[in-house]
C-alpha cells in the first residue's frame, strides 16, 4: 500500500515555473512507476478523464505529453520517495488540479486506468 501528497502548486504568472512534489509512504516505492495526471476545471471526474502529463518507469525511463514536452521535466529520488515535476514556461492552458499516481508494476504508462495509487491533487493556476 502506498499513499501519495502532492504538493507545490499555486498561482503564477504566463512563462512563469513550479515545482510540483509527490511523497510517497508504505514501502517499495522505488519499486513503483510514477505519473503525473491533470484535470482541467469543469471536466468530469471520472479517471479516465485526466490527462497525461508525465511518466516515470522504475528504472528512471520518461515520456511526456506532446503538450509539455520540452517544458516540464518528470524526476524521482527514491532515497526521498518523492517524485517531481518541474513545470517551466508555463500556459494557462496548463492551469488545472494535478495529481501524482503510483502503479505496481516497473512500466511506465500514459493511461490513467493502469495506475493503483492517487494523490489528492494540488491545483496549478496560470494568470495570462
Amino acid at each position: 500500500q502506498v499513499q501519495l501528497v502532492e504538493s507545490g502548486g499555486g498561482l503564477v504568472q504566463a512563462g512563469g515555473s513550479l515545482r510540483l512534489s509527490c511523497a510517497a509512504s508504505g514501502r517499495g516505492f522505488s519499486m513503483y512507476a510514477l505519473g503525473w495526471f491533470r484535470q482541467a476545471p469543469g471536466r468530469d471526474r471520472e479517471l479516465k478523464d485526466r490527462e497525461f502529463v508525465a511518466t516515470i518507469s522504475r528504472y528512471s525511463d520518461t515520456a511526456y505529453a506532446r503538450s509539455v514536452k520540452g517544458r516540464f521535466t518528470i524526476s524521482r529520488d527514491n532515497a526521498k520517495n518523492t517524485m517531481y515535476l518541474q513545470m517551466n514556461s508555463l500556459k494557462p492552458e496548463d492551469a488545472a488540479l494535478y495529481f501524482c499516481a503510483a502503479k505496481s508494476w516497473y512500466s511506465a504508462s500514459s493511461i490513467p486506468n493502469d495506475y493503483d495509487y492517487w494523490g489528492q491533487g494540488t491545483q496549478v493556476t496560470v494568470s495570462s
